[in-house]
């Protein structure tokens, strides 16, 4: 479980998977071209568009999302073959793991003796509930463990595990000495996981843009509609996610029936296979994607210095098009609506905004007791220094994978609810909605973190007394607070791909559903008594170039 000390692929498997990436590649960048050119002209049309009134004053933090370095011993399960031993781990600020023999190593600047980064694995800190999955790999053998051979996880019963699991890489296996260490490892590689997992969906650049749209599209044509989880994590580990969903079950075919052992060793074999898989095809298209970097920037150079002159008369082309698309549709359209969405629409709607309410909640609710502690230290006249500790302490607030937990574990709350959006229209992105949700909790609270302490900064001067200190203190924390409670009804997010027919055609598709989800918003906001400006929210994102024409 450590190091890989070789593949298991022969040369003629290592060539077919070389052939499977360039066939991906060829296929997907097309797309990817097209929809680079629609994301420029998004963004254009967006620069040069009316600016909406600012709905939120909050500040927004220019720190970049990370997640607080955590090292410290843990018991491994690694080596040839594996043994559980000791080994120091680091999990640094980008999401990567590494592990070493050694804390002397790692204060050495030695290589470690592996790692990874945590894209798309799953943390489970049950031994039996690991052994379950185990067992549920190899479902033919799961029950025959007779003939096996010594198993090191059944050998030595684990108190504290910590079981990192992915559906196309080999498992980490790691323990630690006491419940609270595995707690503080737990929390710490989920923030990893997360970090790792939402770089795509955070960005603001087009070209992210562009290439989800364009694995949405490529899918599409390849007749996967449903929505999943592929999309979570770099480009490179999106395109190697997508190929090996595509090749597993015939690799399952081929492969499982001649791999040596029976139950979890078979099952480890397996683990190791894909793995090996995994790394080919990631490598494969790195390289790819690096390759097409200097063409995607020359492209965009381009198409910005031929869209942005041009831009009015695009839209307006746009316009016609959807105006037409809009009348053919209209009618059918509306009757699969009403007959599918419009029944199934307010449980979604009520569980999707007690999700955001619980998470905004928990976030005024962290956000107020760190105030308040501040407010303590100043009206006990604390030491400058213990003051100083407190401001900092208060300003790492949203990096902090222990009280951030209060607000992200609303969003584990609402798994099951949320899981049942795949029975209803075939959404299996759960654990994407699950991040996004505590992506959004840990921008807010950077934000306001960020709002109070500039805004007390500027109140607060060497001429107050301590009254006058916490005095000018109370106003800005109410103003803080204000804005929190304005930004509640800003829930929702609108987009359009453009200027192709198979994005117009969406686009109006989607206005159609948007009109339908307003409604029902609204009509959710307003027995809540929140204010939410969903007029603002476009039933079509560029109807501003259908209502000129």
């Amino acid at each position: 479980m450590g190091g890989r000390p070789s593949s298991p692929l022969d040369k003629q498997q290592q060539q077919y998977l070389k052939g499977q990436v360039d066939t991906l590649l060829r296929n997907f960048l097309p797309c990817y071209r097209g929809q680079l050119a629609a994301s420029v002209l998004r963004q254009i049309s967006r620069e040069l568009g009316p600016q909406e009134p600012a709905r939120c004053q909050l500040l927004h933090s220019k720190k970049l999302p990370r997640v607080r370095e955590h090292r410290g011993p843990l018991t491994q399960l690694w080596g040839h073959p594996p043994q559980w031993q000791p080994s120091f781990c680091v999990l640094h600020g980008d999401g990567r793991l590494e592990w070493f023999s050694h804390r002397e190593e790692y204060e050495n600047g030695d290589r470690p003796l592996g790692s990874t980064t945590l894209t798309g694995y799953t943390v489970l800190t049950s031994q039996r509930e690991y052994l379950c999955l185990l067992d549920a790999l190899c479902p033919d053998s799961s029950r025959d463990h007779t003939q096996e051979e010594p198993d090191p996880l059944l050998e030595m019963p684990v108190s504290f595990p910590l079981f990192l699991q992915h559906p196309f890489r080999q498992h980490l296996c790691f323990s630690a000495a006491t419940g609270e260490a595995q707690r503080a490892w737990r929390l710490a590689l989920q923030g990893g996981i997360r970090l790792r997992g939402t770089v795509l969906q955070r960005s603001q650049a087009p070209a992210a843009r562009a290439f989800l749209d364009a694995i949405r599209l490529y899918r599409q044509q390849h007749g996967q509609f449903g929505n999943d989880d592929v999309t979570l994590g770099s480009d490179a580990e999106v395109l190697t996610s997508v190929l090996i969903q595509e090749l597993l079950p015939a690799l399952r075919a081929q492969t499982l029936p001649g791999l040596r052992g029976a139950g979890r060793a078979r099952a480890w074999a397996w683990t190791k296979l894909l793995d090996a898989v995994h790394a080919a095809v990631l490598a494969g298209a790195t390289a790819g994607l690096r390759a097409f970097q200097p063409e995607k920037e020359e492209l965009l150079a381009a198409l910005e210095k031929t869209i942005r002159p041009d831009v009015d008369q695009m839209l307006l082309l746009r316009a016609r098009v959807a105006s037409r698309l809009k009348a053919e549709v209209q009618g059918p359209l509306e009757s699969c609506l009403r007959g599918k969405v419009d029944a199934q629409l307010p449980r979604i709607t009520q569980t999707l905004l007690s999700t955001v309410e619980a998470e905004l909640a928990a976030v005024r609710t962290l956000l107020t007791q760190g105030m308040d502690r501040l407010f303590r230290l100043l009206r006990g006249s604390s030491s400058s220094t213990q003051l100083r500790k407190e401001v900092y302490s208060f300003g790492e607030m949203p990096w902090d994978p222990e009280l951030m937990q209060i607000c992200y574990r609303e969003a584990k709350r609402s798994r099951g609810q949320l899981g049942q959006l795949a029975a209803l229209f075939g959404f299996f992105g759960i654990q994407s909605l699950v991040f996004g949700a505590q992506d959004l909790a840990q921008q807010l609270m950077a934000d306001a973190v960020t709002t109070f302490l500039q805004l007390a900064d500027q109140c607060l001067t060497t001429t107050l007394d301590c009254d006058q200190a916490t005095q000018q203190l109370e106003k800005v924390r109410g103003r803080v607070l204000k804005e929190l409670l304005k930004f509640e009804g800003d829930v929702l997010a609108v987009g359009s791909p453009a200027l192709t027919i198979e994005g117009i055609y969406e686009d109006v598709v989607r206005g159609f559903l948007l009109q339908r989800i307003n409604r029902e918003l609204k009509k959710a906001l307003g027995a809540r008594n929140i204010s939410c400006i969903l007029d603002d929210c476009s039933e079509e994102p560029w109807d501003q170039a259908e209502a000129d024409v």
